[in-house]
């Protein structure tokens, strides 16, 4: 949202004396036409912001400029508040100390009704069942990037072929509840995101390394992984309508009668798609494309020998 952004903005300008256009545009995924706006927003809000031209240049605040408390509404502030919270997982210590930080900067008669804001969303990371190794790799690899150090772990691919990786470590990504290391990787000599569930025995090395310009390669993945999606159609039972709505919209859903419906479903022909057909069960069954049902009916057939039918 323009909102978030914009509170961002100045929030880095605070820390930071100098900070390009064009960095910006990378960070927030913008257009630079945009963060020029986004500037110009800020400087009729009242909050001088002066620009240096030439090698180094960029834009910061004017100098001895201090942001009054008032400039943060209730809800910025919960919003902070609430992001510290979801990553409370990773962030160990600091996070708790920078809560109370944030909270300090209230008067009394608002820090109430924060409090309540920021407890409105809670974001939850770790799994229902299971141990969660996560949260000790993700210290680590914090630890490897707050002191520039290389980290090495053996990490095993889609195929279950394992690899030793040297890596610097240079941003942790959260995608679909799921964490990756994106990182550049000396074996490969190019960047690569690493899911951390598939990673063992991560040690950080003494060598160090420099911060390189990080390029945007998940989001790329992710653009990747649309254009192999395909729409397949599912007839499925009611009590599997809750989950489809997990990948799909009401509008992609509909009632075909006799307790069952109809699903025009967003799918990628490969292991992890079909094991996700697979996993809602006898209630499920794709009526096409002709490939794909025959597919199912192949996979279905090898899991039955597998268990002796």
């Amino acid at each position: 949202m323009k909102m978030d952004r914009l509170v961002a903005i100045v929030m880095l300008l605070l820390e930071r004396r100098r900070v390009s256009a064009k960095s910006l545009a990378e960070m927030f995924e913008v257009s630079l036409r945009t963060i020029y706006r986004d500037l110009e927003t800020i400087n009729r809000a009242g909050v001088p912001i002066v620009s240096s031209p030439g090698n180094g240049g960029g834009f910061s605040l004017m100098e001895g400029y201090a942001v009054e408390r008032k400039i943060f509404t209730d809800r910025d502030i919960a919003a902070l508040l609430m992001g510290l919270g979801s990553i409370a997982a990773m962030s160990g210590p600091e996070g708790t100390y920078a809560r109370a930080k944030i909270m300090s900067l209230l008067p009394e008669d608002r820090a109430r009704e924060v409090a309540l804001k920021s407890s409105q969303v809670v974001i939850d990371p770790t799994p229902w069942m299971g141990r969660d190794r996560t949260g000790p790799l993700l210290e680590r690899i914090r630890t490897a990037m707050d002191e520039g150090r290389l980290v090495a772990f053996r990490y095993s691919d889609r195929k279950g072929l394992e690899s030793e990786r040297r890596v610097e470590p240079h941003r942790l990504v959260l995608k679909e509840g799921r964490w990756y290391l994106h990182g550049f990787c000396l074996e490969r000599e190019d960047f690569r995101l690493f899911k951390l569930a598939r990673m063992a025995g991560l040690q950080i090395l003494e060598a160090a390394f420099e911060f390189r310009e990080v390029p945007r390669s998940h989001s790329g993945f992710s653009d990747a992984m649309t254009r192999r999606e395909t729409r397949i159609t599912l007839r499925v039972q009611e009590a599997l309508r809750d989950r489809l709505l997990d990948y799909c919209g009401p509008e992609d859903i509909r009632d075909c009668g006799g307790g069952r419906w109809l699903a025009s479903f967003p799918f990628i022909a490969d292991d992890f798609g079909y094991a996700l057909l697979l996993s809602l069960g006898p209630g499920c069954e794709c009526l096409a494309p002709p490939d794909v049902r025959e597919e199912m009916r192949r996979r279905t057939g090898e899991m039955a020998r597998t268990y002796g039918a």
